[in-house]
């Protein structure tokens, strides 16, 4: 029997080479007159701020920039960013840039139009009021974001990266223009891709996936596998850039409706404890769980590899969850990316720490396979 789901695309996606001329008029057709833009000094420095911010001019809009974004925003960011929102007043926030300045965004929305702290909103629905109305606009291909009603907000105390979920904080309009991605450092298209691709494979095999979500899953998988070599080894061809922000967006859809599993449970402690970056740290560990998974869900391996037959060097379909392992070590490499933790000087003797950090992380509990804290330590041992 097909799961039953409840499935309501709350976002509008608007996609294409130059749509970022189309952000003041977004902007009016959602009622806007003064528009707080989040952004991060890379992306100023790069000028798709200054032209975000034209176009909403041209369109008659009042804006304000709060660039004080950063990666991995905690709770500081966030509330310096709630503070310009007080001064300035707006009825429309914009976050244009990569995955920090989208969630700071939704961080500011949810502190403004709330009040309190972040670490009120950890969880799912906690927000009491309407928020504030969002245009989100990706400058990489990864994080899915801009589809996603969570903000990653990490607490600068205790080093833990809160989830924080409501409906309301979905974002209104995802503006999709893949020129904006060409900018992109070599090592942030390495490190946002193995993020999308990460999403792309453990949504489609998590516990509360649906027939929709699948939709989402493989779709983003298809566009996503083959076009990570293209990207990395020729950072301009502009169709396979196209091909993994939208990859990446469908796959952000894919987790609001199915969620993560234990590769990101493993890959959260590794960023907390040793500064890893999310992208190599999930991208690490994942052929790791492709394994471990592959005694419940080897057959939907199985199809993700049958999604890419004949698109480059793929495994067979019928080498399941190893042959999707090795092809996932692959792109790792391809990417100049690390696949030991011993690589990047993680200490072997805090891996039971981490194990035990990895256990209360709610993604794993999405995961196909239950993980015991002893899994979880086998896992980064395996990896290590």
């Amino acid at each position: 029997m097909v799961p039953a789901f409840d499935f309501h695309l709350r976002t509008r996606i608007v996609f294409g080479p130059g749509k970022l001329s189309m952000l003041g008029q977004l902007a009016r057709q959602l009622g806007a007159q003064r528009v707080l833009v989040v952004s991060d000094p890379g992306i100023v420095a790069a000028g798709h701020t200054a032209r975000g911010l034209q176009t909403l001019a041209e369109a008659g809009c009042t804006a304000e920039l709060f660039d004080g974004a950063r990666e991995n925003p905690t709770t500081r960011e966030v509330e310096a960013g709630v503070e310009v929102a007080r001064a300035f007043r707006p009825d429309l926030l914009v976050g244009l840039g990569g995955g920090s300045s989208m969630d700071c965004a939704k961080g500011i929305n949810f502190l403004y139009t709330n009040g309190g702290k972040m670490q009120d909103y950890w969880g799912i629905g906690k927000a009491t009021k309407p928020m504030l109305p969002m245009i989100a606009v990706p400058t990489t291909a990864g994080t899915g974001s801009e589809t996603q009603s969570f903000a990653l907000i990490s607490d600068p105390e205790t080093h833990v990266k809160m989830a924080c979920g409501d409906k309301k904080a979905s974002c209104a309009v995802a503006l999709l223009d893949p020129e904006l991605t060409l900018t992109q450092p070599a090592r942030v298209t390495a490190l946002a891709g193995i993020d999308a691709i990460a999403h792309a494979v453990e949504t489609a095999v998590t516990k509360p996936r649906t027939a929709m979500s699948l939709l989402f899953s493989h779709e983003a998988w298809r566009l996503l596998a083959p076009n990570f070599p293209r990207v990395v080894t020729e950072p301009n061809d502009i169709e396979a850039r196209a091909s993994m922000q939208l990859g990446a967006s469908l796959a952000g859809i894919a987790i609001e409706n199915s969620m993560l599993g234990a590769a990101h449970a493993l890959a959260n402690p590794l960023t907390a404890r040793f500064d890893i970056p999310h992208g190599q740290a999930v991208g690490l560990m994942l052929p790791h769980v492709v394994r471990f998974n592959g005694a419940v869900v080897n057959q939907d391996y199985s199809h993700l590899l049958a999604r890419i037959e004949g698109r480059g060097d793929v495994p067979p379909p019928d080498s399941g969850a190893e042959g999707l392992a090795q092809f996932l070590s692959r792109l790792l490499e391809l990417a100049g990316l690390a696949s030991r933790l011993s690589e990047l000087n993680v200490d072997s003797d805090l891996l039971p720490a981490c194990a035990e950090d990895a256990a209360k992380q709610w993604t794993g509990t999405f995961n196909p396979r239950p993980l015991s804290v002893e899994d979880f330590l086998n896992l980064y041992r395996s990896a290590w």
